[in-house]
């Protein structure tokens, strides 16, 4: 990019021009009754406590993104350790279907952090679930294989990923609600940009080590013990759940409802009851998140490895090039939705997906790298117009009072049903079909879906946030 000022800077600066003392947090001097049922929060936030803010949400949702990057791109070897190893592609379902089922608890994990978070507070609720994320990674390097303990392994196995799809439902909704709330009205969608960064940051760093790795180390240390070592570093990243908690006050606008005792003490029923057509919206809004980023950033290396016979190493370049060029779009894509609008920003990134997803999938199968390497970046870009938008799409959709249970069970409930089955779904589709375009036409499909939601959508980015 030409500006080489940092993101994190860069969202620093930019304050709103209208607000007291430039801290950006009176509403537009363009905002109405009409479109504001109580006023925003006026509360004044310094820059430091910005930083913090963001520094904080960026490393808390980190950690997540980056064991699910390690444990997708070393499927093959976890596959091997954890399962028999007389069925390789057997064994590779069996491990995507763990990955799955971890995603089936986290509706419910959804509904808990959420009350947490609109009851008790959007830190409590976040610094609690990264200590108890980070916890269960660490704990993935310490579980015997299959061949010392039989299936006690694999059950084991399935064990943590379920607390870590527990904790993980809290953490994506719960760091975009903190940053949404702390940024300046103008430039939410920026600021909530951060958080699928971080998830971007998190494969990226996943990519590298599983490509170090793999490089430096035999198939046989790999498979013995190579791939414990990413999941160890997960246990000092849990520290920034402690300094979220220590550190940092809750935002400006929970502590104004609290302030008015505004808060509802059932959060969860009160969405479903006042809030079901926000619900719907949002929760077909997040398929194409859910499908294409499991497809595109998690799947893809495995894809190009086990279907189309790449080269680990080449497999594992390329994904690695398009995570830095997704991690550059996403700060665009905020700043974008920030002008033109979120609603538009989804629009044109379903409506590209079913255009382009089948071709470009199409040109994967060519085998040239360089083509490889560019239709990841083109796909990565694509995406970025949804994720950099999402993240500030939900969180504005709902009012302060239910805001996290309405992030959290919209976006755990699609990414159950089919975020986290995307690689098992994309397996067992080119197994059944024997059309390595699979994954494509599914991804498609989800396009569609989330189109159609979108539509129903009123546009949130030039209105102050709902405390009502």
């Amino acid at each position: 990019m030409k500006n080489e000022t940092s993101p994190v800077a860069a969202i620093q600066g930019r304050g709103h021009a209208g607000s007291k003392g430039g801290s950006g947090d009176l509403p537009d001097a363009t905002a109405t009754p009409a479109n504001l049922s109580k006023p925003a929060t006026n509360h004044t936030v310094s820059k430091d406590t910005r930083r913090r803010v963001i520094t904080a949400s960026f490393i808390g949702n980190f950690v997540e993104w980056f064991d699910y990057a390690v444990y997708g791109y070393l499927a093959g070897i976890i596959s091997t350790v954890f399962f028999p190893a007389s069925d390789r592609q057997t064994a590779l379902l069996a491990t995507f279907g763990v990955f799955a089922v971890s995603f089936f608890v986290r509706p419910l994990g959804g509904f808990i952090w959420g009350h947490i978070g609109d009851r008790l507070g959007r830190k409590q609720a976040l610094s609690l679930s990264i200590v108890l994320m980070s916890v269960a990674t660490f704990c993935i390097a310490l579980i015997p294989g299959y061949n010392t303990i039989g299936v006690m392994a694999p059950v084991l196995l399935l064990l943590v990923r379920i607390v870590q799809g527990f904790s993980a439902a809290g953490k994506y909704a719960g760091a975009s609600a903190f940053l949404v709330e702390y940024a300046p009205a103008n430039r939410r969608g920026l600021y909530a940009a951060v958080v699928p960064a971080s998830t971007a940051a998190g494969l990226l760093l996943g990519s590298l080590l599983a490509a170090l790795l793999s490089s430096v180390l035999s198939a046989e240390q790999l498979g013995e013990w190579g791939w414990r070592l990413p999941f160890l570093l997960a246990a000092p990243m849990g520290l920034i759940g402690r300094y979220i908690r220590t550190k940092l006050e809750d935002t400006p606008a929970f502590r104004e409802m609290a302030a008015k005792e505004t808060e509802v003490k059932a959060p969860a029923f009160a969405m479903f009851k006042t809030y079901r057509k926000q619900l719907i919206i949002a929760t077909g809004a997040v398929l194409l998140n859910a499908v294409g980023f499991y497809v595109i950033l998690s799947y893809m290396p495995t894809y190009l490895s086990e279907e189309l016979h790449f080269g680990a190493a080449e497999s594992f370049l390329a994904t690695t090039i398009a995570l830095l060029s997704y991690i550059g779009f996403i700060f665009l894509t905020g700043i974008a939705s920030d002008r033109f609008g979120r609603k538009r920003m989804l629009i044109t990134a379903s409506v590209l997906f079913v255009v382009l997803t089948v071709p470009a999938f199409m040109l994967l199968d060519t085998g040239n790298f360089l083509v490889i390497v560019l239709v990841q970046i083109l796909l990565g870009g694509m995406l970025t117009l949804n994720d950099g938008t999402l993240p500030s799409f939900l969180a504005e959709l709902f009012p302060t009072r239910v805001r996290y249970s309405g992030f959290a069970v919209s976006f755990n409930l699609s990414n159950a049903l089919f975020g986290g089955t995307a690689p098992f779904m994309a397996t067992l589709l080119i197994g059944l079909t024997h059309n390595q375009l699979a994954p494509g036409w599914y991804l498609v499909a989800a396009s569609i879906v989330s189109l159609i939601a979108v539509l129903f959508a009123v546009e949130t980015s030039k209105k102050p946030l709902q405390q009502d």
